[in-house]
């Protein structure tokens, strides 16, 4: 089968067509026919450095597809369900490939009213927001949620997530992206390049920090007493826990796991129509490398698909 894969860390040009042998599914494995794959920025983390698998790895989380093969003991899915998921994360999975094997209960059926491309999309940055918000956070309706960079990949997603839980919602934009995210649901919409969030929000309940760094500390002073800040960018190093301690308030940091039943929910959110991934680029498996470029600029609105 044609994969991407990479000899050395560096630049999107490191990334390949390969030929490899095609995956054979394990015990309770499927083999998945690949239609397309989303891209996210822990790809390129991966392909520059690495990442948590400190060696070149085959690229890739995201997948939507067919099932081709059931190992032994797969009793959720058979040959031709349409699947979609996050295979194997955080270890490595190879979903810029033909076909990708896959523990079964790292996917979820796709929903029928949404496409390969929208479905590859979903589960990374999607799951990523559910287990901030919904796992972590238990946000409810009512409450003041503030989202930082509400138009990138995971912001998006998270702004509809809390929405569908009945949250009013603030996030953090350049201007000219504030109709994109009121279109989304969100309640508020904060130009941080012209005013301090800081200073703007008040009474939050629950911050997700997409960004990292400053984000935290600063995010604490939006909070009310016990409220979170969610860290998916940086660990919340001691000193913001002991800040947010003193204030009484609390900070965590979160890394998002594989996981069927998120996956189910995050199926019945767009299957309802309340939850879809705004796409910035479709681009074929060959031009992966152009994907990454084109990741990298910063100035993306949404995910990034491989087709296949």
């Amino acid at each position: 089968m044609r994969a991407i894969a990479q000899d050395t860390f560096g630049g999107p040009e490191v990334l390949k067509v390969v030929e490899v042998d095609r995956p054979e599914p394990g015990p309770a494995e499927v083999l998945v026919r690949v239609h397309a794959a989303g891209v996210n920025p822990t790809d390129r983390w991966h392909r520059a450095s690495g990442g948590l698998a400190g060696r070149p790895v085959r690229l890739g989380w995201d997948v939507s597809g067919v099932v081709e093969e059931v190992g032994i003991g797969v009793t959720l899915f058979q040959p031709g369900d349409e699947v979609f998921g996050l295979p194997r994360h955080p270890a490595p999975a190879g979903t810029y490939a033909e076909y990708v094997t896959s523990p079964a209960r790292h996917l979820a059926r796709k929903p029928a009213n949404i496409d390969h491309v929208q479905a590859a999309a979903l589960p990374l940055a999607a799951l990523t927001a559910w287990q901030g918000l919904v796992d972590m956070a238990d946000v409810q309706a009512g409450q003041r949620v503030l989202i930082h960079a509400a138009a990138g990949g995971v912001g998006h997603l998270a702004v509809q997530i809390a929405k569908a839980r009945g949250a009013y919602v603030i996030g953090t934009a350049r201007a000219a992206k504030h109709g994109f995210v009121r279109d989304l649901g969100a309640d508020e919409v904060i130009d941080y390049t012209a005013a301090d969030f800081a200073e703007a929000v008040q009474g939050a309940d629950v911050v997700l920090d997409t960004i990292g760094g400053e984000y935290g500390p600063r995010s604490l002073r939006t909070l009310r007493p016990g409220g979170l800040v969610v860290s998916l960018a940086s660990p919340a190093e001691a000193a913001l826990a002991e800040a947010a301690r003193a204030q009484g308030r609390r900070a965590g940091f979160m890394i998002v796991e594989a996981d069927h039943a998120g996956m189910k929910e995050i199926a019945a959110l767009a299957g309802a129509g309340l939850l879809h991934a705004a796409i910035e680029a479709e681009l074929p498996l060959e031009e992966a490398a152009k994907a990454h470029e084109l990741g990298e600029t910063g100035r993306t609105t949404g995910k990034i698909v491989l087709t296949v």
